[in-house]
């Protein structure tokens, strides 16, 4: 299946860039572009891409708040997924973003296949924190945050294996770490991630992340 992608940023030659590197892709189609937050909502109306890549800084409305519409959209078309563009000077954006619905970051100048590779794990339903950079900034900024931890009895729903495979998600581990760590098969342990973002009903592992940093499961630099 073609997977149907959306760029979204206010300078038109890095969108052509990003098209003619994701245009080389067999499975990805680049259906638009567009050059800020406003107009990526009215394309993605009737384009529907599968996945959105937004830049964070734009004039008009910014992507976190086209995010925050995108994921939130409700009709009969399927919500796309969104990979927001940064570089290391905007930390301080990275948890409204993911707040707003995004699945996960990707520097600006990362390569061909780093690119690609993103939208296609986005696109299959995963989330992008495997990159080191993105751990770094969900880090960062969340070891930032003020005092005031959500009670960690939203937890209480998982048994004791999910709460394992939950601190293992946290730390960026994917579905073959986590099998090696606990010692399972990795679609055990797939099956588990599953069910543990249905029982905290939770978006993606980025969430679990978020989750994990924000009822203190693990701490900032936790590996």
């Amino acid at each position: 299946m073609t997977i149907r992608v959306l760029i979204v940023d206010d300078q038109p030659m890095y969108r052509v860039g990003l098209a003619a590197v994701l245009g080389a892709e067999d499975d990805i189609t680049v259906v638009g572009e567009a050059g800020d937050g406003a107009e990526a909502l009215s394309r993605s109306r009737f384009l529907h891409p599968d996945v959105v890549l937004m830049d964070v800084r734009m004039p008009k409305m910014n992507g976190i708040d086209a995010t925050r519409e995108l994921t939130r959209a409700t009709g009969p078309a399927p919500v796309p997924r969104v990979i927001m563009l940064t570089t290391f000077d905007i930390d301080d954006y990275v948890y409204a973003a993911l707040e707003a619905g995004a699945s996960g970051f990707l520097l600006k100048d990362a390569d061909a296949p780093q690119l690609a590779n993103a939208v296609q794990v986005v696109a299959r339903g995963d989330s992008l924190i495997a990159p080191q950079i993105t751990r770094r900034l969900i880090e960062n900024f969340v070891g930032s945050r003020p005092a005031g931890l959500k009670p960690v009895t939203v937890l209480n729903s998982l048994t004791e294996r999910e709460r394992e495979v939950f601190r293992l998600i946290a730390t960026g581990r994917s579905n073959a770490e986590i099998g090696q760590d606990l010692f399972m098969a990795e679609q055990t342990a797939k099956t588990h991630v599953s069910r543990i973002l249905t029982k905290l009903h939770l978006r993606d592992r980025v969430h679990a992340v978020l989750l994990a940093y924000d009822t203190g499961v693990v701490k900032p630099g936790s590996s």
